[in-house]
């Protein structure tokens, strides 16, 4: 089953993990064909928001919300349950200084 790991830090600890560290990881979990795909986010300075209300299309700065703690990457991973995902998930190197949200992705 495939799990999209959400990588999210606040701005205190965007930094705290090498790219190098992070690829890493990803290409361990490539080795075990467990990786699908992974990539880190440019900060929320770089984020556009879109919206379309009444045909009526609006762009923001930023992210859709205000928050402490900002997408900064993902990975897609492919795990036989969750309990193999929360595993998986937990040894992603933002971990330690962040939080992974592990969501199942539908079919």
């Amino acid at each position: 089953m495939k799990y999209l790991c959400l990588v999210y830090l606040d701005a205190e600890h965007w930094n705290a993990c090498s790219d190098a560290e992070c690829a890493e990881y990803a290409e361990r979990l490539a080795a075990s064909r467990r990786l699908l795909a992974a990539d880190p986010l440019h900060g929320t300075h770089a984020a556009t928001t879109v919206r379309v209300r009444g045909g009526e299309v609006t762009l923001f700065d930023g992210p859709f919300a205000e928050t402490r703690e900002m997408l900064a990457g993902f990975y897609l991973i492919d795990a036989k349950d969750l309990n193999e995902a929360i595993q998986l998930a937990a040894g992603i190197p933002p971990a330690r200084h962040g939080s992974i949200e592990v969501r199942p992705v539908r079919e």
